[in-house]
């Protein structure tokens, strides 16, 4: 409904106090005070008469003429639509063409103004029930996105998010995915954080935990989930569809991290700093008071900590294992990507673990390649590690091998000229001799042995031996040697000042008779 009202006075209550200063205990007069202070005199009698702000009052309701007779049809289709399923209601233009055709001549705007007015008076306040919870009995899970600078880019990174619901202890960790095994890296290491586990969980009806909802509410969990949970022994519960208020304090908490963790964007280099960051802002947090709470979140914690579930005496493996054939570079493939694996143990059917941040190839049980996850498309994560055997037996493949021009791009300049050197001394056998150089990186930190090449160009041994030699020295420099003093004189100090004894000649000389004389009788 368009309302009309009455005038009210555009100053502020401070200029009113000095116009009633003014008049009050000056004894200026109001033509006075307008003049000086660039006033109508209503303005000034009306502060003068009252000290406070004037408010907005209603006075009358402004006629509609053109709108007016088709106002009580938009109230019945607005009261019909709460009868209406929620996708065949009545919209703004609906309505609009309904009374055009009952010879309604004004604008669809004018109807929208007079709908939105209606529903704002209809409208009633969304309320909840408060909740209190016992110690170490519940927590709430949730992701949400968030910005991140990640190695100079860019990116959306996935917030796992966890909060106990007594004590409110929050746990924030990054992933580049919301995948399964994102969803229990991250209660891992939320239970880790929290020292313990609660009784209960809930969640949204996430598709890493629920298969399919059934007719009368029920849940169709996902099998791994089942497991997970079975490992841990905490139960769970899931919210009614599109009703995220029932795990409030959760979405409060991920609102809450975002704002205070968050910002401004972080500047990161990798996934591994960005959660070092929000682990520490999470730890920082328990010295804050929620309101209304006689006890920090930390001292709640502490209180809480005793009732929450055990850790298990295992960590669960939280990898997705997948069965993967080798191809004839050497190569598996998941996802797209493809993960080179050691050609010295190109086994024919191997096993890809994937983790959030990594994958493991494994051959009965045994972990022969580890790369980190790529979440590209048609990738090639080569180790260039993993070709060095191939090479020593096809040094003619050097050039053109793949994962060594990668790796000859960031190689320090000492590398180079070491392969020039061994291929203008090995008369052919250069490239093998470097290869056996690279084969250090498979026990050595590249760094270390980055200095040995160096070393070995100094010295003048440029070759597999030499740059071995070094690396073995950096490794294991030479002990200094203690000095040594004595206060009195060493025990060695008399040696050569005694006399000699003769007695001993005498006993070597005979032994020596006596078996000469048995030798001439034998004979």
């Amino acid at each position: 409904m368009d309302l009309v009202v009455a005038e009210a006075e555009m100053i502020k209550v401070d200029e009113r106090e000095r116009i009633r200063r003014a008049y009050f205990l000056e004894g200026k007069s109001i033509r006075q005070i307008a003049r000086e202070m660039k006033h109508s005199r209503t303005t000034v009698k009306n502060a003068i008469d009252l000290a406070e702000e004037k408010t907005y009052t209603i006075q009358e309701s402004r006629e509609a003429p053109v709108l007016g007779p088709y106002k009580a049809r938009i109230d019945e289709l607005l009261a019909e639509n709460e009868r209406l399923p929620r996708k065949q209601r009545y919209t703004g233009y609906k309505i609009f063409e309904d009374i055009y055709q009952r010879g309604y001549r004004g604008s669809e705007s004018g109807v929208r103004r007079y709908i939105g007015s209606r529903q704002q008076e209809t409208k009633k306040r969304q309320v909840y029930m408060p909740l209190e919870f016992d110690e170490g009995m519940d927590g709430q899970v949730d992701w949400r996105e968030a910005q991140a600078i990640i190695a100079g880019v860019e990116l959306t990174v996935q917030l796992f998010v966890m909060r106990l619901c007594y004590s409110r202890k929050l746990f924030v960790r990054a992933f580049p995915t919301q995948r399964q095994e994102a969803f229990f890296e991250g209660h891992i290491h939320a239970f880790y954080h929290f020292q313990g586990i609660p009784h209960r969980l809930s969640y949204d009806n996430l598709k890493v935990a629920v298969q399919f909802i059934l007719r009368k509410g029920g849940r169709q969990e996902q099998k791994a989930f089942v497991a997970f949970r079975s490992h841990h022994l905490f139960e769970s519960r899931y919210c009614t569809p599109g009703q995220g208020h029932e795990k409030g304090r959760v979405e409060d908490g991920v609102g809450f991290s975002r704002r205070r963790f968050m910002v401004p964007v972080p500047r990161v280099d990798s996934f591994e700093e960005l959660n070092d960051h929000l682990l520490r802002a999470c730890v920082a947090d328990d010295q804050r008071r929620v309101d209304r709470q006689m006890m920090s979140v930390g001292e709640a914690w502490r209180r809480e900590k005793p009732y929450l579930l055990p850790l298990p005496d295992h960590e669960y493996k939280y990898y997705v294992a997948k069965p993967v054939v080798l191809n004839g570079y050497s190569q598996v493939e998941f996802e797209t990507n493809r993960y080179s694996v050691p050609t010295d143990q190109a086994y024919r059917n191997l096993v890809l673990r994937a983790y959030p941040f990594r994958v493991d190839i494994a051959h009965l049980n045994n972990v022969i390649a580890s790369h980190p996850r790529c979440y590209g498309q048609e990738q090639d994560v080569l180790d260039p590690l993993h070709y060095l055997p191939l090479l020593e037996q096809r040094p003619g493949a050097f050039e053109h091998a793949k994962p060594i021009r990668r790796w000859r791009k960031e190689w320090p300049p000492a590398y180079e000229h070491l392969l020039r050197r061994l291929q203008a001394d090995k008369n052919g056998q250069g490239v093998r001799e470097f290869v056996r150089v690279l084969e250090l990186h498979k026990e050595h930190p590249p760094n270390l042995v980055a200095r040995a090449i160096e070393q070995a160009l100094e010295y003048g041994c440029a070759h597999a031996d030499g740059v071995r030699l070094c690396l073995h020295q950096l490794l294991e420099p030479e002990m200094r040697r203690p000095e040594m003093s004595w206060t009195e004189p060493p025990p060695w100090a008399s040696v050569g000042e005694q006399a000699p004894d003769l007695a001993c000649y005498d006993r070597l000389l005979e032994r020596v008779c006596r078996h000469l004389g048995g030798h001439r009788r034998t004979t």
